[in-house]
């Protein structure tokens, strides 16, 4: 006997084989339950889904032996004919090849006689929406009047292209695309039947590739078993699809997590051995940032489409909020850009370093390092020995430390510079050296978080808080706990209410109170206590705050030091002086981060 494919020796001979589709199954089992049929049905949906296979169902169904039933017994003659495409009074008709109303008039012909063998004679028209328009009216009549002994089954992919006049005289229903875990335990079931070893993320894989469609699913089974020897393994589903599979994603995104770039460049190079195509990658990416995103929202609301809930619920805690929504944003402009790429995985590539280098704690450091260099430089004095300058070429002398009288201003919209007598004080101040503290833009000498020094001496004050703690003492405390996720953000939103010895009563800002449970306050309280290096309690109570929050204060500063760059730029004596030659004005552009 010839080999028979899958897609066709596992299509199912009843609804109770049927995966997914309830929503259809049930209003039809209803209907032959009791008895309530109409003369007309129409199902629609995508390839592969089922509309024909449910037609040819209902079509045993109402030519059973034992009776109209949603349980068709399948071993009577008209249940085995029907199955095998044979019984005389189910006439399937291809509409893509029999388009002409002629076709259609012979077709109708028939119509009136009773059934030969059946109780009803049955009219399946696949792909419908083919037919012409003159077909359709030639069909009109019939459709919506037929014999008491007929049935019309209407399929399509595309009902939008049929008549008003046809769909209102049909019962419509629908067929939605399978979802992944649904294609995934209905090969698992072919797979056992037919005693074919496999494994699952093989499967996920297929899944995913099919679209929806089951048939298709079945197709790239088959391909799959052939390509595998006789097995489904993920290493040959990989090189049969020619794309990455899940796990390529979770690893990019952990790379992220860890700020690693160097893994980011070799995972897309072992991507690209495959040639995959990076726009379909790039969208599984995007869809795979999108549950993460749901996971933090809504912790419950993490489905396993993937079969990845384990993992998406660890990289949702791993990531901080404003990571995966910027991570999202780049990908969908890489998305857009990619359709005009010449090369589209220099366009991939392009948009995980912009993820990696514009996140926003490592664009944080990066205004700090600029922070810690002057942006003037400052005029050559006898008592500034520490400044190593170049003296000025004679054709240009270094201009009076107290100039007459005071520059103009630049325009109405930018600030007004200061003289230059006050840009040297303030250069010279930049430049006096200062081991113990951080260059703020606000010279804030509390928070040192960049030496070691600092680092040190918070170390030292931190456990020691009780009572009520100073700003400094917290935020310095907050920061070294590097608490990230849902927790993170409750913390960096809390500010001490009283402190004692091994118990911490914090205070949470209202406004941030909408995603706190009590599992958070464990996990704060974990976090305190590896960093002050003893056990501590929390609790957490929610009020509208009367002093700023690490969140607020962190947000400030920020603010504070894109200002002063702005403010720097301002007052430099070289743009000063372009803009007094050339009578220019300086408008500034705002980027997102300034607006964040």
């Amino acid at each position: 006997m010839s080999y028979q494919v899958l897609a066709r020796k596992w299509r199912p001979k009843n609804f109770h084989e049927m995966a997914g589709q309830t929503h259809v199954l049930q209003t039809l089992t209803h209907a032959l339950e009791q008895q309530r049929l109409h003369h007309a049905y129409l199902f629609t949906g995508t390839r592969g889904v089922g509309k024909t296979t449910v037609a040819r169902i209902l079509a045993r169904c109402l030519n059973c032996e034992t009776g109209i039933t949603a349980t068709p017994c399948g071993s009577c003659d008209a249940c085995r004919e029907i199955s095998e495409g044979r019984f005389i009074d189910l006439i399937e008709v291809d509409a893509a090849s029999r388009t002409r109303v002629e076709d259609t008039r012979e077709l109708l012909e028939n119509v009136q006689y009773a059934p030969a063998r059946g109780r009803f004679k049955v009219y399946l028209i696949d792909e419908v929406h083919m037919l012409s328009t003159h077909s359709f009216n030639a069909l009109l009549k019939t459709l919506e009047e037929p014999p008491p002994h007929v049935k019309f089954l209407l399929a399509t992919t595309d009902p939008q292209k049929l008549p008003v006049t046809v769909l209102s005289r049909c019962l419509q229903f629908h067929l939605k695309n399978l979802a992944p875990a649904q294609i995934v335990t209905y090969l698992q079931s072919v797979l056992t039947a037919e005693q074919i070893d496999f494994e699952e993320d093989a499967l996920w894989q297929l899944a995913r590739a099919a679209g929806g469609s089951m048939r298709d699913a079945l197709t790239l089974l088959d391909q799959s078993i052939s390509c595998g020897g006789g097995r489904v393994h993920g290493q040959a589903v990989t090189a049969l699809l020619g794309t990455p599979d899940h796990s390529m994603i979770i690893q990019l995104l952990e790379a992220l997590a860890q700020r690693d770039g160097a893994r980011l460049i070799n995972l897309t190079a072992e991507a690209a051995e495959n040639n995959p195509d990076f726009l379909k990658l790039l969208e599984h990416l995007l869809s795979t940032l999108h549950r993460l995103a749901l996971a933090q929202a809504l912790p419950e609301a993490i489905d396993n489409s993937e079969g990845d809930r384990e993992q998406v619920a660890a990289l949702a805690a791993s990531l901080a909020a404003e990571d995966v929504q910027l991570y999202y944003q780049f990908a969908v402009q890489a998305l857009q850009e990619m359709q005009y790429s010449p090369d589209r995985r220099a366009s991939f590539e392009m948009s995980l370093l912009r993820m990696l280098a514009f996140s926003p704690d490592v664009f944080a450091g990066q205004i700090r390092q600029e922070k810690k260099k002057p942006l003037i430089q400052p005029v050559p004095e006898q008592t500034a020995p520490a400044a190593d300058l170049s003296p000025e070429p004679e054709s240009e002398p270094v201009p009076e430390p107290v100039p007459k009288k005071a520059p103009e201003p630049i325009s109405a919209s930018a600030p007004e510079p200061a003289p230059l007598a006050e840009q040297q004080a303030i250069s010279e101040q930049e430049l006096q050296p200062q081991p113990k503290q951080a260059l703020q833009p606000q010279q804030d000498p509390q928070l040192q978080p960049e030496t070691p020094a600092a680092t040190e001496a918070t170390a030292e004050s931190a456990p020691g808080l009780s009572g009520t703690a100073d700003d400094d003492q917290w935020y310095a405390l907050v920061a070294r706990c590097g608490l990230t996720g849902f927790s993170g953000n409750i913390l960096w939103n809390c500010v001490p209410g009283s402190i004692t010895e091994n118990h911490y009563s914090l205070l949470l800002d209202i406004n941030q109170s909408a995603l706190y449970t009590p599992d958070h306050a464990e996990s704060i309280a974990a976090a305190l206590s590896d960093s002050l290096g003893t056990s501590v309690t929390v609790t957490i109570d929610i009020a509208k705050l009367s002093t700023e929050s690490p969140a607020a204060r962190r947000a400030r500063e920020k603010q504070q030091a894109i200002d002063a760059l702005h403010q720097n730029f301002y007052n430099d004596p070289g743009v000063m002086a372009l803009v007094k030659t050339f009578d220019a004005s300086i408008e500034q552009l705002r980027t997102q981060y300034d607006r964040s």
